[in-house]
């Protein structure tokens, strides 16, 4: 272990900023972009059905069990 906390790959949306495409109560699958993550953003595939930047401050990281998190997973 590199003694980094491990980055939750998904989160939940508490807060959408207005956006009609994050559903608030809403668990996303966090697609790993450092460039973004540097700047402060999360990339996920948002109620559009593309992926986009939003603000890591609407969302808070979930850990969910094994098996629902790969029934979950997209693009594996």
């Amino acid at each position: 272990m590199t003694g980094e906390p491990q980055r939750s790959k998904f989160v939940l949306c508490f807060r959408n900023g207005g956006s009609d495409d994050l559903e608030v109560r809403k668990v996303y699958q966090v697609f790993p972009d450092p460039s973004a993550a540097q700047d402060g953003y999360l990339r996920i595939i948002d109620e559009s059905g593309e992926d986009y930047l939003y603000p890591a401050e609407y969302f808070v990281p979930v850990r969910l069990p094994a098996a629902v998190s790969k029934a979950l997973r997209i693009g594996a």
